[in-house]
């Protein structure tokens, strides 16, 4: 497996973004602060889940875009169909970076759907349509490089602190997904509740990543107790840097999320974290520092494959949907 090398060092740019109902609205928040970014040497920005919508249940299907239109895996959605997708494509050459487009609600086309809007019969008939957590990212040049369908639902229920059911709308991702920035090396992307497996981290990792980032919003009792703590355990697992991208807390929203984006080096120290509000964290990611973290404390020479299993062997990786 090939080890995380970053060739040059890189400017990343977190967005701890406030959203509101209206789609065109969060569209066009989001470009100002990406191009924002920019103005401050960014060439990697984030935004995080689900930026153009509110977070919820209820909310994914009248949000949900069309990302892979039926019958083709080569044609991209219309503006009809995504108009996120366009949008994220057009921040990114405009503003000449990267972009890793948090994340938005997904409707998989079915039989009998709308050709544009993706709405069909639904549950009318008995069927339950298909809807995925999904991130893209973009180059500079406005291609698509990379899709994340968020592979681990978020399905917990603390008594008398919270229960939130992801699986009762969404289905889940079924790879990790690993791009290429050429000037720099890979990255990894995936969403939130994501963070909590290891082993996506570690594969990741040993496939050559050495960014992991994670578009997230942990509530106020799981951000409080192991947003850091995660952020910094995957980054010491692995040695690697970490990003974590969370919306701005709103206390007048249905969900609460828990903010404090934050940035972490591959010795597990943190670089950079917000606090609850709306704000940009751009922090320089070193070149040499995951090589030189390692040469101190060398996990890379020391796994026990006889001992255990390399959980990177005949892993789903791939950039596509």
């Amino acid at each position: 497996m090939s080890s995380p090398i970053l060739k040059q060092s890189l400017k990343l740019a977190l967005i701890q973004l406030s959203t509101t109902s209206s789609k065109s609205t969060n569209l066009s928040h989001a470009r100002t602060k990406v191009l924002e970014a920019a103005k401050q040497g960014a060439k990697l920005v984030v935004l995080p889940e689900c930026f153009n919508s509110p977070y919820g249940t209820k909310y994914f299907s009248k949000y949900a875009e069309v990302l892979m239109p039926k019958g083709s895996k080569d044609s991209e959605p219309t503006k009809e169909q995504s108009p996120t997708f366009h949008a994220l494509r057009d921040m990114a050459k405009e503003a000449g970076v990267w972009i890793v487009g948090g994340s938005i609600p997904e409707r998989e086309e079915s039989p009998g759907s709308d050709s544009n809007t993706g709405e069909g019969k639904g549950e009318e008939d008995g069927t339950k349509e298909k809807l995925y957590n999904t991130s893209l990212s973009f180059s500079p040049s406005g291609d698509l490089v990379c899709t994340h369908r968020k592979i681990h639902l978020f399905d917990i229920d603390i008594p008398g602190k919270i229960r939130f059911k992801e699986s009762e709308v969404l289905s889940p991702g079924n790879k990790i997904s690993v791009f290429d920035m050429p000037e720099y090396g890979k990255v990894a992307v995936a969403i939130c509740y994501d963070i909590r497996f290891p082993e996506l981290a570690t594969i990741a990792a040993r496939r050559g990543a050495f960014l992991l980032l994670y578009p997230g919003a942990f509530n106020l009792t799981t951000g409080a107790l192991h947003w850091e703590l995660q952020g910094r355990a995957r980054a010491m697992d692995n040695q690697v840097f970490v990003g974590l991208c969370s919306p701005a807390r709103d206390m007048e929203a249905e969900y609460h999320a828990w903010g404090h984006s934050m940035v972490v080096d591959p010795n597990a120290e943190v670089l950079g974290q917000l606090e609850e509000k709306e704000d940009i964290l751009v922090r320089e990611l070193e070149a040499g520092r995951i090589e030189e973290v390692r040469k101190g404390i060398p996990l890379y020479t020391q796994r026990r494959f006889d001992v255990y299993p390399d959980v990177s062997q005949d892993a789903k990786v791939g950039t596509e949907l």
